[in-house]
């Protein structure tokens, strides 16, 4: 019987902690010793972690990368590992003097590394930019051979282009394709996946073997999400979503054999488990334990506050309520109220004295002039600098809690409410974080966030009576027009002539590229949209373009 155990390691590395992943790629893969696995495939960069970055372009980092490799290969024996790193071309140079680095994954058993496969489709797209740093592989495809089956290695965007590197290696006699990746989540992905990766096992009659990372690195999280398919394109098992450890897999060559295929996630069951893994990645791996929130009484800080409490346990999140002569009764009581739900510790700090002091300090320079945003703008700035103060003393790190649809149109104070070391709900349009929250309380049974904050006018409570909708219009307008333009990269004019109406497109428009200068000063956050604050979008804050 021509079958194959397989090993799906869907490891959650650290960037640049070649000790640390060392550590987990040989736990794992004793586990599948003993698991009886003939493979044990590890995702993409598994020795660096991934995307390193411009880590790449360090000497020494790359050579101690290949030093952790070889040393990983002396531990395996007759269960082949498929093992990412970053390889050097021997006496090979760019035209800058640096040396040619590869993508490249390992084949290593009995103790050595029995072939080398460098990745051949480099992604300079969205996220990506690989470009930048490696050079795309070359050269004839090794066919490498385990209980009697033919198996070929191909990287993460190797798999993506139809006539690319794996119809090669199908052509070349691979009957198995194991297909390594880093492949960072955003909503939808993964059935985009599942459809590409099913066509290209059928098309090409191979049975193809996708091994995801997991984790949170920086902006970006990875969901894993590993499956197998067999050479008629159907999904034989899928591993959960936002969890590491090793699945393993049988493939029988000749028939179907269908494993545990994990059910795929509801979108906002999706969202919610990759900002907690996000959050939690990047307190974490930065080496904090504790993080503290603004707590306003509003829904933005209260998911925020919510996602925390899931990522890092409630002993590790601090709440502070702090009130101005301009808070609302409610919003005082709904805060508690969600400290309490959460059982995490809330304290009041008035922001009162502060606000007064700045005013009395600001009076002689102000003489004359009538009270306007600036004024709302020092509350704000006040808040900011208590977080950052208990941040300081205490070491914890600050929670931001603004929003996509405000940090799109500029709304929110730089240096203000702005202030924090992760933007856990950066790319939350404001309508998905009503959904999200609403979720929450699904989930749980009970009500965490109060239904008071679900269903009160979103206000930033700066001066008296204020809403949100005083300044925008209303979300579910203004939520649609920022998909468009931002996500989706539509001028002005066209959105448009889709019927939103012109005066309301072209401010928002013209908002949302004003505030460029304002968001590449704030926090990074987890991405979660196909276009991101960040890494996606790319644009001068310099601009005078008006489509």
């Amino acid at each position: 019987m021509a079958t194959l155990r397989i090993g799906l390691a869907q490891m959650n590395p650290t960037v640049g902690d070649l000790a640390g992943n060392r550590a987990l790629i040989a736990g794992l893969y004793a586990e599948a010793v003993a698991a009886k696995c003939d493979i044990v495939a590890f995702s993409e960069l598994s020795v660096t972690g991934y995307p390193p970055e411009d880590l790449v372009l360090k000497s020494g980092f790359v050579r101690d990368n290949r030093i952790v490799l070889e040393d990983l290969a002396k531990l395996t024996g007759s269960c082949v590992a498929v093992i990412g790193f970053v390889d050097r071309g021997i006496g090979q140079q760019i035209s800058s003097g640096q040396p040619v680095i590869y993508n490249a994954a390992a084949v290593c058993s009995h103790g050595a590394i029995q072939g080398v496969y460098h990745k051949r489709l480099l992604p300079n797209y969205d996220v990506f930019d690989e470009e930048r740093t490696f050079a795309p592989g070359s050269g004839d495809h090794q066919i490498f051979e385990v209980a009697g089956i033919k198996f070929a290695v191909s990287i993460c965007e190797d798999i993506w282009r139809a006539d690319g590197p794996v119809a090669e290696q199908a052509r070349s006699g691979a009957q198995v394709n194991i297909n390594i990746n880093g492949s960072p989540f955003h909503s939808g992905k993964l059935m985009q996946r599942q459809e590409m990766l099913s066509g290209r096992a059928r098309e090409n009659k191979c049975a193809i073997v996708y091994v995801n990372q997991v984790g949170g690195q920086d902006e970006l999280v990875f969901d894993g999400s590993s499956m197998v398919f067999d050479a008629a394109g159907n999904l034989l098992a899928r591993a959960p979503q936002f969890t590491s450890g090793l699945s393993v897999v049988e493939i029988d060559i000749n028939k179907p054999v269908v494993g545990n295929v994990t059910p795929p996630s509801d979108r906002y069951e999706e969202m919610y488990g990759a900002l907690v893994l996000g959050t939690r990645d990047y307190v974490r791996k930065n080496k904090f334990t504790d993080v503290v929130i603004g707590l306003s009484g509003g829904i933005d800080s209260s998911i925020v506050a919510a996602l925390a409490v899931e990522a890092l346990g409630a002993e590790h999140v601090h709440g502070v309520a702090m009130p101005s002569r301009y808070s609302s009764d409610g919003s005082k009581t709904d805060a508690y109220a969600l400290g309490d739900a959460l059982g995490i510790d809330c304290q009041t700090i008035s922001i009162e004295p502060v606000f007064k002091a700045y005013l009395a300090l600001l009076a002689p320079s102000f003489a004359g002039r009538e009270a306007d945003l600036t004024e709302e703008n020092l509350q704000s700035r006040c808040r900011g600098q208590i977080l950052m103060a208990l941040s300081n003393k205490f070491g914890w790190m600050v929670l931001t809690t603004g929003n996509k649809s405000e940090l799109a149109v500029g709304y929110f104070t730089i240096y203000g409410d702005s202030v924090g070391g992760y933007a856990v709900i950066k790319d939350l349009l404001k309508t998905d974080v009503f959904g999200l929250s609403r979720y929450v309380n699904e989930r749980a049974g009970r009500e965490i966030i109060p239904e008071s904050v679900l269903t009160k006018p979103p206000s930033a409570e700066l001066r008296p009576d204020q809403r949100d909708d005083q300044s925008l219009p209303p979300y579910d307008i203004l939520d649609p027009i920022l998909d468009l333009y931002v996500e989706q990269d539509r001028t002005a004019a066209e959105i448009i002539e889709l019927g939103h109406p012109e005066e309301i497109v072209r401010r928002i428009a013209r908002l949302v590229d004003l505030s460029e200068y304002k968001r590449r000063q704030g926090a990074p956050g987890v991405r979660v949209s196909e276009k991101a604050f960040g890494k996606d979008r790319r644009l001068p804050i310099t601009n005078g373009y008006r489509g």
